[in-house]
């Protein structure tokens, strides 16, 4: 029932439209049913023995309304279609409504997903985060329609026992207190469907998230032929996994099985009740019957519902378990300052950890504005973590970092990044265009923009003479470019807003001497006129640097650059101290 109550309250005026429609259905099916008992009356020349029949020719009689069967016939048709028209506006609300509520549940993870610090990214397995905006949302919103249809038969039944009460209060109440018990004893099958649907929750996670991880290193799976053994962990997810829908399966047709013979149990209860014990009339017996297997069918229906949202409310809370971490994870928002970044950047007695590690200790080091920076060290020293700290990815836990001589912490961090372009280490595209990986759906690019970005990056003359140009697609992750192609189009897409500041992580680990010298020619103008810092190990890049700074035990130290150290200077020595 939490369930229930928690897609009301998220969801409260979609849920009342809808209400008020299913409301206005059962009153106008209700009505509709008071004209049976009068009707067969009627049919059969017997009135006497009906006071509620009596009462509903007397109103009949008393607003001008002549209660023949061919009138009583017209009232029941009737309110049957008024109800279905009403039903039909009532299920389009329902329709709108679950496409609303999966739309807006995804929307609210994505969200909370964006406005949370990088570190809590690299906690997350991408798999899981997609199946949750997939899956789960989808899921979700199945759950809200199955809690919309378990009210709307709710309602009916009060309608339908309410007529029933009228005709035979005992009779509605012995078959209500039958049905009740009946539900109870059936109840741990609904239980087992919760169950079942949990598991399915868990086991889609984990599937996904390890199908997205396979997929993302399968060439190397392939190369290898260990692609056999990511193969038998997905099928025996996938087993297992089929497992749990078997079970919620098996309960759920076991409960519909069971309901028949109930409920065939249950009339004959009633029949023997109403004709022998109570001595009803005829025409109130047949209404009692009809009303009565009505009333425990909508009952059963209920049920079979509720079941059907118990196997899908894990979906829900796991999805909104994931937007409650994501916003715990939130950034920081309290600077307002807008940026400036004429002089350059300092940082000042920076220490920073990741938990037990320590990646530095009071750390200084200047970059100056429109230079080119190499900052060099071996794998594991914090080279990466410099670029984060720059872009305000990562917090020092101490120490500050001035931009202009104004604190990161007191700038508007969305505004500064604006001003930055980065290239991340891994470089992958996305499987479309080259424009479209270039403006990224930016509304404020157009074209125009691309092809300056491209020539700035270098990568105007290989991508002017493709057969489709900035149309060509790239590939999946890009493969259909070389990795110097692909490197020059990451550089381009960080160009494209035109930044202020650059900065690359390990732009030329992956070339070949020949791509690598391009990508170096390429950051030297471009530190004409936009300030380039680059993290890297490779000896080209950190001879090509105006400034280079090595990062070793915690600190920066300033290395001589390879032109004034003379013919003895070796890069890779000087790195690795």
């Amino acid at each position: 029932m939490r369930t229930l109550f928690t897609y009301c309250t998220l969801f409260p005026r979609r849920t009342a439209y809808v209400l008020i429609a299913l409301l206005a259905a059962g009153i106008a099916e209700g009505l509709s049913l008071t004209a049976l008992l009068p009707l067969l009356s009627i049919a059969v020349g017997d009135t006497a023995n009906s006071d509620i029949g009596k009462k509903i020719v007397e109103v009949l009689q008393g607003i001008g309304i002549e209660p023949t069967i061919g009138v009583m016939l017209l009232i029941i048709v009737g309110g049957m279609i008024i109800k279905s028209l009403i039903l039909l506006l009532a299920n389009r609300q329902v329709g709108y409504t679950v496409a609303h509520v999966a739309t807006a549940l995804r929307l609210e993870l994505i969200d909370a997903l964006l406005a949370s610090r990088w570190q809590y990214y690299l906690r997350q397995p991408m798999g899981s985060l997609s199946n949750s905006v997939a899956t789960e949302a989808y899921r979700a919103a199945n759950g809200f329609e199955h809690s919309v249809t378990v009210l709307a038969l709710a309602v009916q039944v009060v309608v339908y026992g309410t007529v029933a009460m009228f005709v035979s209060w005992q009779a509605t109440l012995t078959s209500f207190l039958v049905g009740i018990v009946i539900l109870r004893l059936l109840h741990q099958l609904i239980r087992a469907t919760r169950k079942a649907g949990t598991k399915q929750t868990h086991l889609l996670r984990h599937l996904l998230t390890y199908l997205s991880d396979v997929l993302g290193s399968v060439k190397s799976l392939k190369a290898m032929a260990r692609d056999n053994v990511a193969e038998a962990i997905l099928r025996d997810q996938t087993k297992q996994l089929e497992k749990a829908t078997r079970r919620e399966i098996m309960a759920r047709e076991a409960l519909m099985a069971l309901q028949e013979p109930i409920l065939a149990t249950l009339m004959a209860i009633g029949l023997y009740l109403a004709l022998v014990m109570w001595e009803l009339s005829l025409p109130a017996v047949m209404v009692m019957v009809f009303l009565l297997t009505r009333l425990l069918s909508l009952l059963n229906k209920t049920q079979r519902k509720y079941q059907n949202l118990m196997a899908q409310e894990s979906a829900y809370w796991a999805l909104r378990t994931a937007i409650e971490e994501a916003r715990a994870a939130a950034e920081r928002t309290t600077g307002t300052r807008m940026p400036t970044f004429q002089t350059g950047i300092s940082l000042r007695n920076v220490n920073f950890d990741y938990g037990t590690k320590t990646i530095f200790q009071e750390l200084n080091l200047e970059l100056p504005a429109h230079s080119f920076t190499t900052i060099a060290g071996p794998s594991g020293v914090g080279k990466s973590t410099m670029l984060d700290l720059l872009c305000g990815l990562a917090e020092p836990r101490s120490g500050e970092i001035l931009i202009d001589g104004v604190s990161l912490r007191e700038i508007n961090l969305r505004e500064w990044r604006r001003m930055i372009g980065y290239v991340s280490q891994e470089n992958v595209l996305l499987h479309d265009t080259i424009l479209s990986n270039i403006l990224v759906g930016a509304p404020d690019l157009v074209e125009a923009d691309a092809e300056r970005a491209l020539r700035q990056a270098g990568a105007w003359d290989f991508v002017s003479v493709l057969p489709d140009g900035l149309n060509t697609v790239v590939g999946e992750r890009g493969g259909l470019l070389s990795g110097g192609q692909r490197q020059r189009i990451a550089i381009a897409r960080a160009l494209a807003h035109r930044p202020s500041f650059l900065l690359l992580d390990e732009p030329t680990s992956a070339l070949d001497p020949e791509s690598e010298q391009l990508v170096c020619e390429t950051l030297r103008k471009l530190a004409k006129n936009l300030t380039v810092v680059a993290v890297s190990h490779q000896p080209a890049l950190i001879a090509a640097a105006d400034n280079i700074y090595t990062l070793s035990r915690g600190k920066a130290e300033p290395m001589q650059r390879p032109s004034e150290a003379g013919n003895n200077f070796d890069a890779r020595a000087a790195i690795s101290r």
